[in-house]
C-alpha cells in the first residue's frame, strides 16, 4: 500500500516538475521573442536611418564650377554703394554678370558660360556685399553652381558632348560637387541646382505653432472638463464616442474640413500657415483629448483628497496638483499627435499649400508650404536632382522631427513628478 502512494507521490512530483520546466521553458522564450522584437525593431530603425542619410548626402551637394574672376578695377561701383538699398542691382548694372562670363570663357572653354548656371553671378555678387574688400584684388577664386544640364551630365546623363565636357572639367579639377550650404536658406525653384528648403522649413514651424498653440490648451481643458466635472450621462457619452470616433477619422476628412469652413471664412488666406495650422489642429486635438483624460485619471485620488482636507478649491486641486502631475503623460500625447500633424500632406494639399512659393513666407498669413508637401512635389519630378534633393529635405524632416521630440521629451522630463 505505501509502495503504490509513494509511486503516486513521486508521478505527481514529476508532472509538477515537469509543468514547472515547461512554463520556464515558455518565459523563457517569451523573453527572447520579446528581444527579438526589440532587436528586429532597432535594425530596421538603423537601416532606415542610415538609407536616408546615405541618399541625403547627395542631396546637399550641387554641381559648381571652379575658376578664377579677375574685379580690380573692373568693376565701376563704389564699395560704400553696396551699404545702400538693393547693393546687387548695382553690381548688375557695373557689370558684374558679363565680367563672370567672360571669365568662365577664358577659364573653361568658349562655351565656358553656358555651362554656368542662369544667375550664377549672383553668389558672387553676394559674397562682394558681403566682403566689399574684394573689389581691390587682382583675382579671385570662385565657386559658382553649374548649370542643369551640365550637372545632369555630371551624374552619366544628358547628351555625350556634356557628358565629355563634364569629364573634362571634373578632370581638372574645375568641375566639383560641393556642400550647398544655400539648400538650407533658400526657397523653392525650378532648378534643382538653386531649390532650398528654408521656405519650406519655415512653413512647417508657424503650422506647427498656430497647430500647438490651438489644439494644446483646447485638448488639455477639455480633458479637465470631462475627467473632472462633467456629470456622466448621455450627452457626455455621445461626447467620448464623438472624440473616439474624430482621433481614427482620416487626415484628409479633415483637409475636406479645412476646405469648407476655414477657407470659406477667410478666402484670401489660401495656403497660408495659420488655415494649415487650423486643420491640423482639428486633426491633432482629438488624440491629446483622449491622452489627457488617461493622463489625469491615473492620479491617485489620495492626491485630490488631501489638497481637499487642506483646504484647497476644487479649481487649486485640479490646476495646482492634479494637472502638474498628469502633465507628463499630457505632453507624451501631445508628442505624438505634433509628430502625425508634422508629417501629414493630405490635409494641407486641400487647403491648397501645394503651391509653388518663391520666396519664405513673411508670416501666418502669407502664402507657404511645408515639409511634407515640398517633398512629395519634389519626388515627382523627373529630373534626377529633384530626387536627390528628396532625399536631403526628408533627412531635414527626420531631424526637425527628432528636435521637436527632443524638446517635448525634455520638457516631459522636466515637469514629472513621484510620488
Amino acid at each position: 500500500m505505501s509502495d503504490s502512494f509513494d509511486s503516486i507521490q513521486a508521478q505527481r512530483r514529476a508532472r509538477m516538475q515537469a509543468g514547472l520546466a515547461k512554463r520556464y521553458r515558455a518565459e523563457r522564450n517569451f523573453r527572447l521573442l520579446g528581444l527579438g522584437a526589440i532587436v528586429f525593431s532597432a535594425l530596421v530603425l538603423a537601416f532606415l536611418l542610415i538609407s536616408m542619410t546615405s541618399n541625403g548626402v547627395a542631396g546637399f551637394k550641387r554641381a559648381e564650377l571652379r575658376f578664377e574672376v579677375p574685379l580690380k578695377g573692373q568693376l565701376l561701383v563704389d564699395a560704400s554703394r553696396l551699404q545702400q538699398a538693393d547693393p546687387l542691382g548695382a553690381l548688375e548694372s557695373a557689370g558684374l554678370p558679363m565680367l563672370v562670363d567672360s571669365a568662365a570663357d577664358a577659364a573653361l572653354g568658349k562655351d565656358g558660360s553656358t555651362y554656368l548656371a542662369s544667375g550664377a553671378w549672383r553668389d558672387l555678387g553676394a559674397r562682394i556685399i558681403a566682403h566689399p574688400d574684394l573689389l581691390n584684388e587682382d583675382k579671385i577664386d570662385v565657386s559658382l553652381p553649374a548649370s542643369d544640364d551640365l550637372a545632369a551630365a555630371q551624374r552619366g546623363g544628358g547628351e555625350r558632348a556634356l557628358q565629355d565636357a563634364a569629364y573634362n572639367l571634373g578632370r581638372k579639377g574645375q568641375l566639383v560637387r560641393a556642400f550647398d550650404w544655400g539648400f538650407l536658406a533658400r526657397s523653392d525653384a525650378t532648378s534643382p541646382q538653386a531649390v532650398g528648403i528654408w521656405g519650406a522649413l519655415k512653413g512647417s514651424m508657424l503650422t506647427m505653432l498656430v497647430t500647438l498653440g490651438l489644439a494644446f490648451p483646447v485638448g488639455v481643458l477639455a480633458a479637465l472638463y470631462l475627467e473632472e466635472y462633467a456629470t456622466r450621462n448621455r450627452w457626455t457619452d455621445l461626447i467620448e464616442i464623438s472624440i473616439n470616433n474624430l482621433a481614427a477619422v482620416p487626415s484628409i476628412i479633415f483637409g475636406l474640413l479645412g476646405l469648407a469652413v476655414f477657407l470659406g471664412l477667410f478666402p484670401n488666406w489660401r495656403s497660408a500657415p495659420l488655415i494649415g495650422g487650423m486643420t491640423l489642429a482639428l486633426m491633432t486635438m482629438p488624440v491629446i483629448v483622449i491622452s489627457g483624460r488617461n493622463a489625469i485619471k491615473a492620479v491617485p485620488p489620495s492626491i485630490r483628497d488631501a489638497a481637499l482636507a487642506m483646504g484647497a478649491s476644487p479649481v487649486q486641486v485640479v490646476f495646482h496638483h492634479v494637472l502638474p502631475l498628469a502633465l507628463p503623460g499630457i505632453l507624451t500625447g501631445t508628442i505624438i499627435g505634433m509628430a502625425r500633424a508634422l508629417g501629414e500632406t493630405a490635409p494641407l494639399l486641400m487647403i491648397g499649400m501645394r503651391a509653388f512659393v518663391a520666396s519664405p513666407p513673411s508670416g501666418f498669413t502669407a502664402p507657404s508650404s511645408v515639409l511634407p508637401v515640398q517633398i512629395f512635389l519634389w519626388s515627382d519630378e523627373i529630373d534626377r536632382g529633384f530626387i536627390e534633393r528628396t532625399s536631403a529635405a526628408i533627412v531635414v524632416l527626420l531631424v526637425f522631427l527628432l528636435i521637436m521630440n527632443g524638446l517635448a521629451i525634455y520638457l516631459r522630463n522636466r515637469f514629472e513628478k513621484r510620488w
